[in-house]
């Protein structure tokens, strides 16, 4: 079957290539998906079967802050068209990535399960992106119901990995890593972050979240989903993980409290994970950082 990837040349993209590698992976600079008349000449150019839909606007916490109309825009206008053309185009299989940022602020209890999307509205810190991707599972839904699809969502929790982005706008495990290395190379015994470090969360290396999608492929898996590791741990415990694997454990971290923490908690329960996929092994976090940087340095990427 022809396979379309969109946002082939992303973390999860570049991940992917291992467990799909004939697929044709497309990027910002091969169609805007923004834009009808480009996303109408993609379907018509490439003719998939099956589209695994990565694409999206992401950034860090501050970005989000203050552009969140951009990011509302953005992926709500991706989402909807690439959805919308996908079914014009009788594509046989959509699965659609969205982010644990769609779940309520706060819930009653935790780990948050898939029933309970609804429940409340997203984080204030990423309102706008929160919502745009919890929009793309309504139209999911809808699609399923009027047009009797076999559409697909996964919501995965945080991500990294070697293909993040390392600028200045990039995911929380890209931009401490990076932090890390620059003070190394400059002999600096100190690093800062945002928040007090008290938040939780669970880290997800982007090869396992490309493993699952596969995995959902091959074995005609359908369900909306959260995808995410057990461990649901703090920034402070995460930091740590992250100096021991960089080897950088003298040096000390402080924390910004006039910065934002961000939302204080969003871990997801893997029930429904570990019940369609019975031999999933994720990276171990220490592993998997360190398989990371050494990768970053080996490629010059720092």
């Amino acid at each position: 079957m022809r396979i379309l990837i969109t946002g082939g040349s992303g973390m999860v993209g570049r991940s992917l290539k291992k467990y799909l590698p004939d697929a044709i992976y497309v990027s910002s600079q091969d169609y805007s998906l923004t834009s009808e008349i480009q996303v109408e000449s993609m379907f018509k150019d490439i003719r998939p079967e099956i589209v695994i839909h990565l694409a999206a606007r992401v950034g860090g916490i501050i970005d989000n802050i203050k552009y969140p109309a951009n990011y509302f825009d953005d992926n709500i206008i991706m989402n909807t068209l690439v959805v919308k053309h996908s079914q014009k185009n009788k594509v046989k299989r959509f699965i659609g990535i969205l982010s644990t940022c769609i779940y309520p602020d706060i819930v009653e209890s935790y780990p948050i399960t898939e029933p309970m999307l609804h429940l409340g509205p997203p984080s204030k810190t990423n309102f706008s992106y929160g919502y745009s991707k919890r929009a793309l599972a309504t139209q999911i839904e809808a699609y399923n119901h009027q047009y009797n699809t076999q559409y697909q969502y996964l919501i995965p929790c945080n991500l990294y990995g070697e293909y993040d982005k390392y600028g200045d706008n990039s995911h929380f495990i890209a931009a401490l890593i990076k932090k890390i290395h620059i003070a190394k190379k400059n002999n600096e015994n100190e690093i800062t972050l945002f928040g007090d470090g008290s938040p939780l969360r669970q880290f997800m290396h982007s090869q396992d979240l490309a493993f699952i999608i596969k995995h959902c492929l091959d074995n005609d898996i359908y369900d909306n989903m959260n995808i995410a590791v057990d461990q649901n741990i703090s920034i402070k415990e995460m930091a740590s993980i992250a100096l021991r694997a960089c080897d950088a454990e003298h040096i000390h971290i402080n924390y910004d409290i006039n910065k934002p923490n961000g939302q204080y908690r969003k871990d997801v329960s893997v029930d429904l994970l570990k019940s369609k996929i019975h031999n999933f092994e994720p990276i171990d976090l220490y592993q998997g950082i360190k398989k990371t940087y050494n990768y970053l340095i080996k490629n010059n990427i720092l």
